[in-house]
């Protein structure tokens, strides 16, 4: 085994290389993946206005609103 420190610098310098490749073809084929849904999705003619929030912003809208009461229940000193 070699105690070069310039061997060391190379293998750290051709993984880091190889990550960063490996990484960008994993993030090209999930932007097609979504590309492909999204595709799949409009040919379905499923409804999504832009305007409209998506079903977990209203749920956590919901459970806002409900704290929310509590809390002013809680600051007019109602008991709940």
């Amino acid at each position: 085994m070699t105690t070069d420190p310039n061997f060391y610098l190379t293998m750290a310098a051709a993984a880091l290389v190889a990550i960063a490749m490996l990484s960008a073809t994993v993030l090209s084929g999930w932007r097609g993946w979504l590309s492909l849904k999204r595709c799949e999705m409009e040919a379905a003619g499923e409804p999504n206005p832009a305007g409209a929030p998506a079903v977990g912003a209203r749920i956590e809208i919901a459970d806002l609103k409900e704290r929310i009461k509590k809390l002013e229940a809680i600051a007019a000193g109602v008991d709940l």
